[in-house]
C-alpha cells in the first residue's frame, strides 16, 4: 500500500527514530464508477455501558460497522516523458554544477533533457470515513481526499455513492464528504472529553482495503500534541491496531459512540506498532459543524506569539510555577493589542480555565466563537491582572500563487507564500523591516524551484516591483506574460540574492 506521508516525530525507541505516518492506503486506479441505491439501513444507536461482556464487544461492532465506509479516490496528475541523461552522468553533473544531492554549487541548473510532452496519469487511494448524519454527511481525514478529482464512497452492504467534498481543513486533517442517500446508518457523536486513560476503545475502518475491520485497545494517553502531524493537535493516543487504510475511520467507546477519527500511527515499519492517534470529537465536532455550515473552518484569533514557560524563564520572571503561556510578541492591531496585552505577560487563565502551556492556550483560543468577549488572566511584573479581549476570526494568510487566467505555466505556479511577520523574520535571521512574503512550500520540478527558489526564502521584489504582502505578490506576479523572464529579489538567511525564472 502506498503511504501518503512520513513525518518525523521527536520520539525514540532505543536509538531508532520513529515516524508519524498518516494512515492512508493507496493503489493504482484505472477507472471509478459510482452508483447509488435508496435501500434503507437502520441507523446506529448508542450502546448501553458495557464492562467486558462475555461475547466481547460484538454488539458495539454490530452497531457501528454499517456506518464506517470505504472511500476510494481518483487523482489525475500531469507528468512529462522525454529523453533524459543516464543516472551516472546526471549525478556527475549535479555534483559539478549543483542540484539535488549536490554538496555545493549554484542551484537551478538542469542537465540537457530532450523535448517532452505532458500526459495524464490516473492514480488514487483508499481510506475510511464515518457517516455521522442519516442524510449522507461523512467525516474523514483531509489527506484521504486531498487532490481527489473523483470520490467514491462504498458502504459495507456494497452500495456505492459518488461523493462530493463539502469542505476540508488541512490544519486539523479533517474533511467532510456528502453522498446522496436517506435513512443511512450513522455513528452517534460521543464526548471525548470524558475519556480516561486505560478505557477500552475500538477502532473501525478498512486497513489494507479489508472492509469493516474492528480492533480493540485502550486509551494510552490524552491531549497528545507537538507531534508535527498537523498544525492543531490534541490527539487521543491508543494501542488499538490501526494500519494504512484506517485513516478517517471511527474510534468508538464501549457504548458505540464516536470519540475520535483515526488519523496517524507512529511506526518504524509503516504498520501497526501499538501507537496510534485519533482526532477527538471535542475538536472534530465543531470543525464538522463549521465545514457543513460555511464550507470552511472559522477559528478564534487572539494575536499573540506565545511560548512555554521553562523553569529558567519562570525564575527570570520571578514566579515559582512553570504553568502558563509566555507572551513573546503582540501583533499590531490585534485583539490582544487592543486589550492591552504586552510582551512578557504570562497568561495563566483563559475564561477562568487554567492555561497549562502554549498549546493549551492555542486550543482554547481557536475553539472560541468569534466575537466572544473573554477574560484573560495574566501575571505582569509579579502581579495578577484580568484583561478583557474580544476574539476575532483568524485569517488565512497562506495562499497558492497562480495566474488569474489559471495558466499552469505561470512563473509561480505551485509556490505557497504567506505574509512575513516579526516572529518569522526573527526565525529566518532577518533584521530591519519585516516586509515581503515568505515561501512556505514549493512543488518539485516547478519553474521557480528549478530557478533556485526554496522554502524559507523571502520574496522582496518581482521585476523590480516591491512585494510587501501576499496581495502585492499576487498582483505583480499575475502581470507576468508567458515567455518572459522574471527577476526576483529574495532574502535568504539575511542576505540578498537575485533569481531569474522563465515562464
Amino acid at each position: 500500500m502506498k503511504q501518503l506521508a512520513h513525518r518525523t516525530v521527536p520520539a525514540t525507541i532505543g536509538v531508532a527514530l520513529l515516524g508519524a505516518i498518516l494512515i492512508w492506503g493507496g493503489q493504482s486506479l484505472t477507472s471509478s464508477q459510482a452508483s447509488s441505491s435508496t435501500a434503507p439501513s437502520p441507523s446506529a444507536v448508542a450502546m448501553t455501558p458495557a464492562v467486558t461482556p462475555s461475547n466481547g464487544f460484538a454488539e458495539v461492532a454490530k452497531a457501528v460497522t454499517p456506518a464506517v465506509v470505504n472511500i476510494t479516490t481518483v487523482t489525475v496528475e500531469k507528468v512529462s516523458e522525454g529523453r533524459s541523461m543516464p543516472d551516472e552522468l546526471r549525478e556527475r553533473m549535479e555534483e559539478f554544477f549543483g542540484g539535488p544531492g549536490a554538496p555545493s554549487g549554484p542551484r537551478g541548473f538542469r542537465g540537457p533533457q530532450g523535448p517532452s510532452e505532458p500526459r495524464s496519469h490516473r492514480g488514487g487511494g483508499q481510506g475510511s470515513g464515518v457517516i455521522v448524519s442519516s442524510d449522507g454527511y461523512v467525516l474523514t481525514n483531509n489527506h484521504v481526499i486531498d487532490s481527489a478529482s473523483e470520490v467514491t464512497v462504498t458502504l459495507p452492504d456494497k452500495r456505492e455513492f459518488k461523493g462530493t467534498i463539502v469542505g476540508a481543513d488541512p490544519k486539523s486533517d479533517l474533511a467532510v464528504v456528502k453522498i446522496d442517500g436517506q435513512n443511512l446508518p450513522t455513528v452517534v457523536w460521543g464526548d471525548a472529553s470524558k475519556l480516561q486513560v486505560g478505557e477500552y476503545v475500538l477502532a473501525v475502518g478498512n486497513p489494507f482495503g479489508l472492509n469493516s475491520t474492528v480492533t480493540l485497545g485502550i486509551v494510552s494517553a490524552l491531549g497528545r500534541g507537538r507531534m508535527g502531524i498537523t498544525q492543531y493537535e490534541d490527539f487521543i493516543q491508543t494501542d488499538a491496531a490501526i494500519n494504512p487504510g484506517n485513516s478517517g475511520g471511527a474510534l468508538v467507546n464501549t457504548r458505540g459512540e464516536l470519540v475520535g477519527i483515526n488519523t496517524a500511527i507512529v511506526s518504524q515499519s509503516g504498520g501497526y506498532q501499538g501507537v496510534g492517534f485519533a482526532v477527538p470529537t471535542s475538536m472534530s465536532k465543531p470543525i464538522y459543524d463549521s465545514l457543513v455550515k460555511d464550507g470552511k473552518v472559522v477559528r478564534g484569533y487572539l494575536g499573540v506569539g506565545i511560548q512555554d514557560l521553562t523553569q529558567e524563564l519562570a525564575k527570570s520572571f520571578g514566579i515559582a510555577k512553570t504553568k502558563g503561556a509566555l507572551v513573546s510578541d503582540v501583533k499590531e492591531d490585534s485583539p490582544a493589542d487592543h486589550a492591552g496585552l504586552k510582551q512578557g505577560d504570562i497568561i495563566t487563565a483563559y475564561q477562568r480555565s487554567p492555561v497549562e502551556d502554549a498549546v493549551a492556550l492555542q486550543r482554547l483560543v481557536t475553539r472560541t466563537v468569534v466575537g466572544t468577549k473573554v477574560t484573560v488572566t495574566v501575571i505582569r511584573d509579579g502581579h495578577e491582572k484580568d484583561l478583557t479581549v474580544t476574539i476575532r476570526e483568524q485569517q488565512e494568510s497562506s495562499k497558492i500563487a497562480k495566474a488569474e487566467t489559471g495558466d499552469t505555466e505561470h512563473a509561480f505556479a505551485g509556490v505557497a507564500v504567506q505574509d512575513l511577520d516579526r516572529d518569522t523574520a526573527k526565525e529566518l535571521g532577518i533584521k530591519g523591516k519585516t516586509q515581503g512574503v515568505v515561501v512556505t512550500s514549493i512543488d518539485p520540478d516547478s519553474g521557480a524551484e528549478k530557478a533556485g527558489l526554496a522554502p524559507g526564502d523571502v520574496i522582496r521584489e518581482i521585476n523590480r516591483q516591491p512585494v510587501k504582502s501576499v496581495k502585492d505578490f499576487e498582483k505583480v506576479s499575475s502581470a507576468v506574460k508567458k515567455g518572459d523572464y522574471v527577476l526576483i529579489l529574495i532574502n535568504r538567511r539575511g542576505a540578498g540574492l537575485f533569481l531569474s525564472v522563465k515562464v
